[in-house]
């Protein structure tokens, strides 16, 4: 658990730093290129990074499967999210590959859709568990609504308020792995 919380919050700071930076880099490309703001090599440092950035965020949801309890749907919630996440790292490695933005975006709308829809299965499923007594149990839906609000109308209000709506849903895998490494500190000291 405290491994996969690290994994979740230094994935989760990652995403939060790739958003701003490519808020803030001054733009080597025509804002309708694939790579933008980045030239070829600058996209694909950024995606090898978004990549491993998707694996740790995908050990961190796996790590919800005991704080749903017994539930069945909440089990499911946690797997297909992982999956879901998975399939953003394979993405990220695949738009390498195509350099071409419109081959691939709709697939990463419907990963994050996948992800959002299936973290509010298991965020429902941690409240209902009460495995999670304190605020943090509230972290897990909160994960998953917010790609339905505010992220999925910030991306469609263009490049910059995608990136940091994006960043902000980093920030609340962030904030969630690092509950993940208090508990699990607290339960061994």
């Amino acid at each position: 658990m405290k491994l996969a919380g690290l994994a979740g919050a230094t994935s989760g700071v990652v995403g939060i730093v790739a958003g701003l930076v490519m808020v803030v880099y001054p733009a080597k490309v025509d804002s309708d290129s694939y790579s933008y703001p980045f030239e070829a090599t600058g996209f694909t440092i950024t995606q090898v990074a978004l990549t491993i950035r998707d694996v740790g965020l995908t050990l961190l949801v796996a790590a919800l499967w005991t704080a749903v309890g017994r539930s069945v749907v909440g089990r499911i919630g946690v797997m297909a999210s992982a999956l879901a996440m998975l399939s953003l790292a394979a993405l990220e490695v695949v738009s390498i590959v195509v350099k071409d933005e419109d081959s691939v975006g709709a697939y990463y709308g419907m990963a994050s859709f996948a992800i959002g829809l299936f973290m509010i299965l298991a965020g429902v499923a941690v409240l209902r568990a009460k495995t999670w007594s304190d605020w943090r149990r509230y972290l897990p839906l909160a994960t998953g609504i917010y790609v339905f609000v505010p992220m999925t109308p910030g991306i469609l209000a263009g490049f910059v308020v995608e990136q940091l709506v994006i960043a902000g849903w980093m920030a609340v895998f962030a904030l969630l792995g690092w509950s993940l490494v208090r508990t699990s500190t607290r339960r061994t000291t």
